[in-house]
């Protein structure tokens, strides 16, 4: 006898298996012969045979017998019973066993296993009628003789767990056996059912995909016939997916553009989100994503050009020029986020322009005043209705390049509420280690902004946020002198209005003296925008002479003016006359440019209360506060007056609010001058801070001060020592007309006021 260790394989008695010569050798078997007794192990798990041990076998096997081999190799055995196995020895040439048979348990008659028998097998026969192999299987299941010799067929064909297939062979009881055959035949027809149920399922649900593929490929391609036969009526699938090939998008980009157009092919036409997703790719493709090649800046050009476009400005022309001559060595935009700061109509947002045009790139202007919401800059999120790109993303689509020079208007008129912080969203769009992969909302998508030139605009720096502030370059626009503003008319403003209201050179000509009584009696700004529109109104009225033909050529002399802009000149506050003692001069400065101010005092019976005038604020008020204690710490004996009389300060123009420090000095020689008795001349003005030790602090605005000085015949300043420096920002005709006095303490003032 010879021992063959098995697993997985459904092994019972009564039946006749073949095997192939090698692999029976394989098996266990070196020299079979017809005759000889098998014993078949059943093995616990799947392991080789040299490392197999006494407990990795059940204690039930099958015995059988060799019955034929033929020449072909091979090998025929039957066989013939259970057996209980034991004294498991594992040799060199195989395993070594005792085996005695198991009885079985006779608990069922013939006639009953005959039943379940054909009850099986008409199962069976019914379940493989449904395949076109099923008339060959129907002769091989009609030749079984019993439900042992059925299972081992079937088991080769289906799944059934070995751990099942050794339980059914202990199974001593005949009834139980039966039962757990045709148990494991009906469960693996039905697995095999619900699995075939499946695939087929699957393979209908793939045809359909193929197939539906298959359609639309070839809508697809006749569709693109199509187009190529009419391109005026591409379909807008089409036309973007050769917008989105030639566009250059970064890879994110056309991934997300692609995913958009794959959504627009799915819905068609008539899906409720086709239009947004048009809108969409359509805004996506209508950008530049290609970088521009750096070219070339001529540093001479673009001063001749600076120049030509704009008289006066020498400091801002200056920067410009350097930050421009950084770009030309480093070939790539580079330098600071200008910030131009200054009054209204002092030519911030043209000189952007004027940089775009030195530069040969485009520009675009952007106004952010009365902007309360994130959204504006970021853009919207493609999940509400009605969303849109950021205003900075809109501008890139309106300039159609990567590089323009963008104008951001009126920084300091950005404002926050519930909708989030304008000014912090620009953080990420001003700053150039954030701004190369600027993401806006709507888009989704990283953008490069490194390469645009941004220069943004302000009339006053007090107001934008300080994080906001650290990114830019603050540059100031001084107000324009008389002088420069009547080359800025006479070269740019006249031209420009004349040619705007359709009348030529030969027809109308203004005289130098008409251009500065309308400088100096009908604007009070220090910018020239209310110049312009002067210079509009004159040549309207031009215009109406000229049409109605009473003349055909005009010219307009400084006395004829009025004729044409009316009597409603501006009056600028001059120089008094006379001299009175609490009486002082002092300089102010507005958002239209500089003005004088005179501080006036006087004494009256009362209690020694202060009372102050003319719209004051906080700031001023203390301003006058820390000079009348000054003054008593400096004049002791005339600050006695103080005790039973009311001081009372009054700045004229009572309508006009006024406040700031820079009134300290001016506030203090009028108080001295009132106490002692001595009077300022009209022709001396101050600005400057004081603290209560009598140092003079410095102030703002100086070059605007100093101009409205210079308009009202002032003759002498005094201004802080620490804003000398800032007299280089003054213009010459202004300096050459003034005696500008520095001075570091009250004083100083003091001593020069009260001897004249």
């Amino acid at each position: 006898m010879f021992t063959m260790p098995v697993y997985d394989m459904m092994l019972l008695p009564g039946v006749t298996f073949y095997f192939k010569n090698d692999i029976f050798q394989q098996m266990g078997s070196q020299d079979a012969k017809t005759g000889d007794d098998v014993l078949f192990l059943m093995q616990r798990s799947d392991k080789d045979r040299k490392d197999l041990t006494a407990e990795d076998f059940y204690p039930i096997g099958i015995s059988g017998k060799l019955d034929s081999q033929d020449s072909e190799g091979n090998i025929r055995i039957r066989t013939l019973a259970r057996v209980d196995v034991s004294d498991l020895e594992m040799t060199e040439d195989g395993v070594l066993a005792n085996a005695s048979i198991r009885p079985e348990t006779e608990d069922i008659s013939a006639e009953e296993e005959k039943e379940i028998f054909e009850r099986v097998k008409n199962v069976l026969l019914n379940y493989i009628s449904q395949f076109q192999w099923g008339v060959l299987a129907q002769n091989y299941i009609l030749h079984w003789k019993n439900l042992e010799e059925m299972l081992c067929a079937v088991s080769g064909y289906v799944h059934i767990p070995w751990e099942d297939k050794y339980h059914i062979l202990e199974t001593d009881s005949r009834k139980e056996r039966c039962e757990l055959i045709e148990k494991a035949i009906r469960e693996a027809i039905e697995v095999n059912r619900v699995g075939m149920e499946a695939e087929n399922a699957q393979k209908e649900d793939h045809d359909r995909l193929y197939r539906e593929a298959a359609l639309k490929k070839q809508i697809e391609l006749l569709q693109q016939e199509l187009d190529d036969m009419h391109p005026e009526n591409i379909s807008d699938v089409r036309r973007f997916e050769q917008k989105i090939e030639a566009s250059g998008m970064s890879g994110e980009a056309r991934k997300e553009a692609e995913k958009i157009l794959n959504r627009m092919k799915q819905e068609g036409q008539e899906g409720h989100e086709y239009g947004i997703h048009y809108e969409y790719l359509d805004f996506m493709t209508s950008l530049s994503w290609k970088q521009e090649p750096a070219a070339k800046i001529d540093l001479n050009e673009a001063e001749k050009i600076l120049d030509e476009d704009h008289y006066g400005l020498r400091k801002v022309k200056e920067r410009i020029i350097q930050q421009l001559a950084v770009m030309a060595l480093n070939k790539k935009q580079s330098g600071s986020v200008l910030l131009f700061v200054g009054a209204p109509g002092t030519g911030k947002t043209s000189i952007g322009q004027s940089i775009a045009r030195a530069l040969g790139r485009k520009c675009v202007r952007i106004s952010l005043g009365g902007v309360r919401d994130e959204a504006e800059i970021r853009g919207h999120r493609r999940t509400y209705v009605g969303a849109m790109p950021g205003r900075i993303m809109q501008g890139m689509q309106r300039a159609g390049v990567m590089n323009p020079v963008m104008v951001l208007d009126e920084v300091d008129k950005l404002s926050k509420d519930y909708s989030g912080d304008p000014a912090s969203a620009l953080l990420e769009v001003l700053d150039p280690e954030q701004n190369n992969t600027f993401a806006d909302h709507y888009m989704n998508v990283p953008y490069d902004l490194s390469n645009v030139f941004f220069v943004c605009t302000a009339n006053s720096a007090d107001t934008i946020p300080e994080p906001l502030l650290n990114r830019m370059e603050v540059i100031q626009f001084p107000g324009y002198t008389a002088v420069e503003k009547f080359q800025i008319a006479r070269r740019h403003l006249l031209p420009k209005a004349m040619k705007k209201a359709g009348i030529k050179t030969q027809n109308l000509k203004v005289t130098d003296g008409a251009i500065k009584r309308l400088i100096s009696g009908y604007t009070a700004e220090a910018g020239v925008r209310g110049l312009k529109k002067q210079l509009d109104v004159l040549c309207r009225s031009a215009a109406v002479k000229l049409v109605k033909g009473e003349q055909k050529s005009i010219t307009v002399s400084e006395k004829r003016l009025p004729a044409f802009l009316g009597r409603h000149e501006i009056r600028h506050e001059h120089v008094l006359a006379n001299k009175e003692p609490g009486v002082v001069t002092g300089l102010a400065w507005t958002a239209a440019g500089g003005e004088i101010l005179f501080i006036e005092t006087s004494l009256s019976p009362g209690k020694g209360n202060l009372i102050l005038t003319g719209q004051l604020g906080d700031v001023m008020k203390e301003s006058a506060r820390i000079a009348l204690s000054l003054v008593k710490h400096m004049y002791p004996k005339e600050a006695a007056l103080l005790e039973d009389h009311d001081l009372h300060i009054h700045v004229p123009a009572g309508a006009v609010p006024k406040d700031g420090p820079s009134a300290g000095i001016t506030l203090t020689t009028a108080l001295v001058s009132l106490l002692t008795g001595k009077p300022v001349s009209p022709e001396f003005a101050m600005t400057g801070e004081v603290s209560l030790t009598g140092r003079i602090m410095p102030i703002g605005g100086l070059p605007e001060k100093l101009m409205a000085a210079e308009r009202a015949g002032v003759k002498t300043v005094f201004i802080p020592e620490e804003n000398e420096e800032d007299l280089e920002e003054v213009a010459k005709e202004v300096k050459e007309k003034l005696t500008i006095l520095p001075v570091g303490k009250v004083t100083d003032v003091l001593e020069r006021v009260l001897q004249s």
